[in-house]
């Protein structure tokens, strides 16, 4: 298993959406950069993500579980972007933000440091263990 973490703002799509989308979930469309897209096309079904409030709130709220394997983005005109299906799988009881990530030596060469803008990312082993842990699960 793979561990990710998925960026959106919550304006536009936020944790409570995804919870509303049920067990189905919804497809995480509308990724726009190839290191991204590369990233989204390792993806397996039933590798697990953290679910991160972009811009407003710089904080992952949850955990989300990939349903689909990776399929052309039907939001994509040009047929070079793909998109999964991801589902809501448990809030974290505590929020974990990207202050306190900076703040955690085991954190320190995360994605979301190194590559602060890129939407979807990988999360290694160790540092989903330590984020679990800081958000309580």
């Amino acid at each position: 298993m793979k561990y990710w973490l998925f960026k959106s703002e919550p304006s536009t799509w936020s944790w409570d959406d995804q919870v509303k989308a049920g067990a189905k979930g919804t497809n995480w469309s509308g990724v726009r950069n190839h290191l991204a897209k590369l990233q989204m096309m390792a993806m397996k079904k039933g590798d697990l993500g953290f679910f991160y409030h972009s811009n407003e709130g710089k904080e992952m709220v949850g955990i989300v579980e990939v349903t689909r394997e990776y399929y052309p983005d039907d939001s994509d005109p040009t047929g070079k972007f793909v998109m999964v299906d991801v589902k809501a799988v448990k809030p974290l009881k505590k929020s974990v933000t990207l202050a306190d990530v900076k703040a955690t030596k085991a954190l320190e060469k995360m994605s979301l440091v190194t590559s602060a803008r890129l939407s979807v990312q990988p999360v290694t082993a160790a540092e989903w263990k330590v984020i679990c842990k800081m958000g309580g699960v």
